[in-house]
């Protein structure tokens, strides 16, 4: 078998997530079925990182497995050609067979885009706040995010009740781009609707609807509050997904927005 290590960049808005379902277009369904009329055999693709529907990527990792041969920027190309134009692989090299791309990932960066102003080209990507935001209150506000926390109430109730609400975020960041602010929460994983309930809570406190004090009893003991102030996702992006040796790049918004 051989495999090969896939970075590539995608529009959500129209899918159910990254993850197969039934009666659902996801963007794996999409590339196990371009992937398997393109090589004319089966594969197995897996990918670092399961976004949900309306989620974007601009540095989604996936592997992919077959019995057949290719030189990889063929695949690239043959990919590309056959994959709906809000998909995109960017990157494709030949793996170590034992190479997996969510158990070997180290962390992964999130980018969440708020726009300050309506906008008529960015609006599926971006989440328009009418409101006057205090960025100095919301920066003070993400920097209790930092560090290892039970993020229970941060967390879907639909999740497994065995899996570990426990998560080390490696660090938080705010930039403002013109009429963008960009956060950025780099973490070894996430919880279902994890990064959209931070953002979420992270501009009440920007609204003055709440206060760091509050954030910290969120996150001392469970409340359900976050889950009422879950941001969009259309704001989004898994931005990076990185392995032993790389470097988180320089914060910036899509060079489109």
């Amino acid at each position: 078998m051989y495999k090969y290590k896939l970075t590539l960049e995608y529009d959500g808005t129209n899918y159910s997530g990254w993850q197969v379902q039934k009666n659902a277009r996801s963007i794996q369904g999409i590339l196990i079925k371009t992937a398997e009329n393109f090589l004319e055999t089966p594969v197995g693709i897996q990918g670092a990182g399961r976004t949900d529907a309306g989620v974007h990527a601009l540095g989604q990792v996936a592997h992919l497995e077959t019995a057949k041969q290719i030189d990889a920027e063929r695949l690239r190309f043959g990919l590309n050609d056959n994959l709906p134009a809000g998909i995109n692989i960017l990157h494709v090299q030949q793996a170590n067979p034992r190479f997996h791309a969510r158990h070997h990932a180290k962390s992964r960066s999130y980018l969440y885009l708020i726009a300050r102003r309506r906008t008529a080209l960015a609006k599926r990507y971006v989440w328009w706040i009418k409101d006057i935001l205090d960025v100095k209150k919301m920066q003070r506000a993400l920097a209790h995010f930092a560090g290892f926390h039970d993020f229970a109430s941060f967390a879907d109730k639909k999740m497994d009740k065995d899996t570990s609400t426990q998560v080390n975020i490696e660090a938080v960041q705010l930039k403002e781009f013109n009429n963008i602010i960009a956060i950025r929460i780099v973490g070894s994983h996430f919880l279902w609707k994890m990064v959209r309930r931070i953002v979420g809570v992270t501009a009440e406190v920007g609204r003055g609807k709440l206060s760091v004090s509050d954030i910290e009893k969120m996150l001392n003991s469970y409340s359900d509050k976050p889950a009422k102030f879950t941001a969009p996702p259309s704001g989004l992006f898994l931005e990076s997904v990185l392995y032993e040796g790389d470097k988180l790049q320089e914060m910036k918004p899509p060079i489109w927005l």
